[in-house]
C-alpha cells in the first residue's frame, strides 16, 4: 500500500537509505519540513505519521510505506486553504521571529494535542491516573521542549497553542483536524 503525504499517493523511493525529510524535501519539494540539526535533537523537521509526531530526519521513508505523513503544507483547512487554526493562532500571538522551526512547532503541538486527547501523561503532569490530562502553561512548555527555537519566540509559540489547545477537554481531536485539512 503507497503512503499518503498530504492526502496524495507518494511511491517510495527505490533507494532504503532516503529518509523521510528526503523524501519530503528532494523527492516531493515540500520544503516547508526544515533540516536543523539532522540528529533528531531540535525538531524543525517534525511531521505527523497518522496523527502522531515524529522527526523525519530519523525516519526511513520506507518505514512510513502505507501510512499517512502530513506536514506543515498539508495542514490547511478546508477546500479554500484557509490556515489550520493553530497556524492563525501563530501569526496573532507572534508564535515565530525567523520562521525556521515554526513548521515543525506547528506540527509538533497538532500531534502534542492528539497526545493530550487520548489522555498520555508528561513528566509534569499532575495525576497520571487521570483519564483526562489538564492542560496548563507548563504541560505545553513540558511537551513542546523537543522543539528548540532559537530566536527566542517561546513564549508566543506557547500562547499560540494555549489558544487553540488550552483545554483537554474543549481541545479539538487534532487527528480530525488533519483528516479534514488533507481532504
Amino acid at each position: 500500500m503507497p503512503m499518503q503525504v498530504n492526502g496524495s499517493t507518494v511511491s517510495v523511493p527505490d533507494d532504503p537509505r532516503t529518509s523521510l525529510l528526503d523524501l519530503l524535501r528532494e523527492h516531493l519539494h515540500l520544503t516547508g519540513t526544515k533540516i536543523g540539526c539532522n540528529q533528531g535533537a531540535c525538531g524543525a523537521c517534525t511531521v505527523l505519521v497518522d496523527g502522531e509526531r515524529i522527526v523525519s530526519c530519523l525516519a526511513l521513508a520506507v518505514q512510513y510505506d502505507g501510512r499517512a505523513i502530513t506536514t506543515v503544507e498539508g495542514l490547511t483547512e478546508g477546500k479554500d486553504g484557509s490556515l489550520h487554526p493553530l497556524q492563525a493562532a501563530f501569526i496573532e500571538l507572534d508564535g515565530f521571529q525567523c520562521g525556521y522551526c515554526t513548521p515543525g512547532q506547528i506540527c509538533s503541538a497538532i500531534g502534542m494535542a492528539s497526545e493530550i486527547s487520548r489522555g498520555i501523561p508528561s513528566h509534569v503532569t499532575g495525576d497520571l491516573a487521570a483519564e483526562t490530562v489538564t492542560t496548563s502553561r507548563a504541560e505545553f512548555q513540558e511537551r513542546m521542549s523537543g522543539n528548540l527555537c532559537r530566536c527566542g519566540a517561546h513564549n508566543g509559540i506557547i500562547d499560540a497553542i494555549s489558544k487553540v489547545y488550552g483545554s483537554a477537554s474543549s481541545a479539538p481531536d487534532a487527528v480530525a483536524l488533519i483528516g479534514e485539512s488533507a481532504q
